[in-house]
Order: structure tokens, then C-alpha cells, then sequence
């Protein structure tokens, strides 16, 4: 029996040393390494940023009446009227108000033309000779610069000319012993500062 016991270690030793010799060493030193699993990546998708989107009025004109009408007090068309710069209609009854030939070009009234709204209407002004259309009145009554020197050449001068004065003054000025003077006013101011004399009420027909 103690033979078969022998026997029997002998045969169970004999497995386990090949078992063993089966396995892979790992070098001396070396550090034994697991494989890593790829873990997948997170890209985060970038959201759009909002396009800005312009503001439009809620109420848009393409009658230049109906807009002043509207409006009210405007020195100027804003965003609110969407139709022509110069309308015909706007050329046709400046060219009839500013007491033009009814034969003139109405050409000249679509390009040398303004208009905007007062008390509900509208109002237009032909540049013609150098109208100062946009510009408002000038009211100061301290001469300038240019007039003193204007006098200074011509000091007893009757009038001192509008290249001189500027076309916005309301006033008729002169030299007087080389001093520049007002001799009196001539042109008018309406409610918006503008000069009365240039612009005119229009109407449709």
C-alpha cells in the first residue's frame, strides 16, 4: 500500500511541475502589464450660437402721407417708411407748391428734393440754389469770423453776401464802419428750427 501512496505523489508531483513549466516566466524586474481598454471618447457637439435677427418695425409705410400722418414730428424718415426715397407723388406737389413751371423737369424735383413730417403732414423743400434744406435756422445774431473779415476789406459794405453769412442765417446783415450788423431779419423759423421759407405743406393731389 505505501508503494501505491508513493506512487501516486510521484504522479501528482509530475502534473504540477508541468503545469508550471506551461506558464510564462516574467522577466526579473519587469512589471506585469494589463492590456487597457479603450474607453470611448465624449466629444461634446458645440451648439450653433443664434443669429442675430433685425429688428423690423411693426408697422411699415410706403405712403409718405399716411406715414407722417402716423408719425407725427420727424425731421427724417426712419426705419418705419419702406417706400421711395423721393416718391413721385412727393416731386409732383413740391413742383406745384414751390410755384414751379408745371413743365418743369420733375426729374429735378425726384434728385434736388426733401420732405419730412410736421404736426401729421408733410413737408418738402427744393434745394435749387443752394438751399440748405437739412440744415436748420441759424439764429445767432454774434457775427462770425468770415463777416469780420468781409468788413475789414469792405467796411461800409450794403449787404454782406450769403457765401459769407452762410445760407441757414435768418437775418439780412451789412458792414457798418467795419463792424458787421444786423439790418434785419427776413427769414422765418418754424416749430422745428427749420427755415419756414424753404419748406412747404404738400398735399396728395
Amino acid at each position: 500500500m505505501s508503494k501505491r501512496i508513493t506512487g501516486s505523489l510521484l504522479t501528482l508531483l509530475v502534473i504540477v511541475l508541468s503545469a508550471c513549466a506551461l506558464q510564462t516566466p516574467t522577466p526579473p524586474g519587469s512589471v506585469q502589464t494589463r492590456t487597457a481598454i479603450p474607453t470611448p471618447s465624449l466629444t461634446a457637439t458645440p451648439i450653433p450660437s443664434p443669429t442675430a435677427t433685425p429688428t423690423v418695425p411693426a408697422t411699415t409705410y410706403t405712403d409718405p402721407f399716411a406715414y407722417c400722418g402716423a408719425v407725427g414730428d420727424l425731421d427724417q424718415p426712419d426705419a418705419r417708411y419702406v417706400g421711395q426715397k423721393v416718391p413721385e407723388v412727393i416731386a409732383k406737389a413740391l413742383r406745384k407748391a414751390s410755384g414751379a413751371a408745371p413743365d418743369a423737369p420733375l426729374d429735378w424735383f425726384l434728385q434736388g428734393s426733401y420732405w419730412r413730417c410736421m404736426g401729421g403732414k408733410v413737408y418738402g423743400c427744393f434745394v435749387g440754389a443752394n438751399i440748405p434744406c437739412w440744415s436748420k435756422a441759424n439764429t445767432d445774431r454774434t457775427p462770425t469770423a468770415e463777416e469780420t473779415d468781409f468788413c475789414k476789406t469792405q467796411p461800409n459794405a450794403d449787404i454782406i453776401p450769403a457765401v459769407v453769412t452762410g445760407h441757414e442765417t435768418i437775418y439780412e446783415w451789412r458792414c457798418n464802419n467795419g463792424t458787421p450788423e444786423i439790418v434785419r431779419q427776413v427769414l422765418q423759423v418754424d416749430r422745428r428750427g427749420f427755415i419756414a421759407d424753404f419748406w412747404y405743406e404738400l398735399s396728395p393731389d
